[in-house]
């Protein structure tokens, strides 16, 4: 892929987009893609599966944005070619980040961690209630909140009636006095 990221330099290319390859049946392509062998030849194919690895190819097809500059730079120094990482015509990205590749990696973090996800601050008061089994008096945003019967609520003196030997039953005894 490094080969083809520089030939793509080389020849002035800069391709938009880069679509993943998906197997399709009766395919010649699917058949390597599959097994790993060139039915015509028998020879071995590297055949990428993993996610991680499919997204390292597409930043280094598009090594020139520079929200890819963190990826590309990780594929180089893993593949021993840090000699393209700097200044010159044969360098793929610069030595330092551009800007836009810190602020897009600021903005990935953000949105990782986006969501259901708070900071707490160590409460000693809280592993107490823990510990001696009562229940937590501040739950944590975005729990369900308890569905058991709860006493102190508004609708408590309307669940059991005098008379009745549980919520919904009818009143024992034939007629009201």
């Amino acid at each position: 892929m490094i080969e083809l990221a520089l030939f793509l330099k080389r020849n002035g290319y800069r391709p938009d987009q880069v679509q993943d390859f998906i197997p399709a049946p009766f395919d010649l392509a699917t058949c390597m893609y599959h097994t790993g062998i060139d039915p015509m030849t028998g020879n071995e194919v590297h055949v990428v599966k993993a996610l991680k690895d499919r997204k390292k190819q597409r930043a280094l097809l598009q090594f020139f944005k520079p929200e890819n500059w963190f990826e590309v730079r990780a594929a180089l120094l893993e593949a021993g070619r840090a000699d393209l990482i700097g200044k010159g015509c044969d360098a793929l990205i610069p030595a330092e980040p551009p800007a836009e590749a810190l602020s897009a990696k600021r903005a990935r973090a953000q949105r990782a961690l986006a969501g259901d996800h708070y900071h707490a601050v160590a409460n000693p008061a809280r592993k107490q209630t823990e510990t001696s089994g009562q229940a937590n008096p501040h739950p944590a945003k975005g729990q369900p909140k308890p569905k058991g019967y709860r006493p102190n609520r508004a609708s408590a003196g309307r669940r059991f009636k005098p008379g009745r030997s549980g919520p919904g039953s009818k009143p024992q005894g034939g007629s009201r006095p």
